[in-house]
């Protein structure tokens, strides 16, 4: 057993190494950018509608929608794991209810395959979230600050997570209010052949309810389950490039790093055969977890306003962690 804490421990070192570097890479390459562009400013040539963007697969814009326009991304992906696929949507909606105010919701919806049990019998509705965004400052062209904004996102259980009897692969939802603090910051930088490279660097923190549970759930309880369960911190943060080839070819890549608190499920079985009257209390923990993801991407922009993105998002196996791959497609409108 201490062979094997040892062995999870050195894997951890090296994926979190992995992950700084990749990290620092992004804020060297960025520099780098800054420095030229602080040595040759940006001609007539390279202003910023010479490149159309999508937007990289995880981090969100730091930018706000101008008042009264709208932007709809609906996402199509499919979560590849040793034993399961995990075919899933969502969809952000989002509307400038002024220049620097963005409120918006994303619905989501899944339906999940796995090999050692029976898989969903159909489409299921996720977890509904709804945000807001309020941008602090604006990026503009030969200036040092970027694009900052500020965000709450309230994550509401509308996806089923409990009473799931023998089909625990239809618990599309956590059962919990979710509350998402979140700051985001993107900036534009001009390489020496007067391409446009577009970074983000994001930092968020969930905070989760408390929850009842009954019977089979998504937080591994059985048949005649009573109790409560409550979700953990989760800490995340996503570092991105955008680099565009031309006005309508991007190539993107997040870095991402993400922190689990330990989920906790509380209870007892009322079928228990010490009896109804005094049963055996239950505890299960789900321990921490560190999450570590790669998502390369390519974005094609037919016009400024509509642009598709086909990428993956690849997460390799720490502790508490199994390895996936989800590939992805998502379409961007602005209107």
């Amino acid at each position: 057993m201490a062979t094997s804490n040892k062995k999870t421990t050195q894997v951890m070192r090296r994926y979190v190494e992995v992950a700084a570097l990749m990290i620092m890479g992004l804020f060297m390459v960025a520099a780098g950018a800054k420095a030229q562009q602080e040595a040759s400013p940006p001609s007539s040539a390279s202003l910023l509608d010479d490149a159309w963007w999508t937007g990289p697969m995880l981090a969100p814009s730091a930018a706000t929608l101008p008042r009264g326009h709208f932007l709809i991304e609906p996402y199509l992906y499919d979560v590849i794991a040793a034993h399961s696929n995990g075919c899933g949507s969502l969809t952000y909606v989002n509307y400038g209810v002024a220049d620097k105010l963005t409120v918006g919701m994303i619905p989501t919806a899944g339906f999940n395959q796995v090999s050692n049990g029976p898989s969903s019998s159909g489409v299921g509705l996720g977890d509904l979230t709804l945000q807001a965004q309020y941008r602090i400052t604006k990026f503009h062209e030969g200036s040092w600050v970027p694009t900052t904004s500020l965000a709450v996102q309230e994550t509401l259980p509308t996806g089923k997570y409990d009473r799931l009897g023998a089909r625990p692969s239809e618990g599309f939802g956590s059962g919990a209010y979710t509350t998402t603090l979140a700051f985001y910051s993107q900036a534009y930088f001009w390489l020496p052949n007067d391409r446009i490279l577009r970074m983000r660097f994001n930092v968020s923190q969930a905070f989760s309810s408390y929850l009842n549970v009954k019977d089979v759930s998504v937080y591994g309880t059985g048949q005649g389950f009573r109790g409560h369960a409550q979700p953990g911190r989760s800490f995340f943060v996503d570092g991105s490039l955008e680099y565009s080839l031309t006005r309508s070819w991007v190539l993107a890549l997040d870095a991402t790093y993400r922190h689990n608190g330990n989920t906790r499920a509380i209870g007892y079985n009322i079928l228990d055969p010490n009896g109804a009257q005094n049963p055996d209390s239950i505890q299960l923990d789900s321990g921490s977890s560190e999450v570590f993801a790669f998502a390369p991407a390519i974005e094609y922009s037919w016009k400024p306003n509509l642009g598709v993105l086909l990428g993956a998002r690849l997460i390799p196996a720490t502790h508490n962690t199994h390895a996936t791959v989800t590939p992805a497609v998502a379409i961007n409108f602005v209107h």
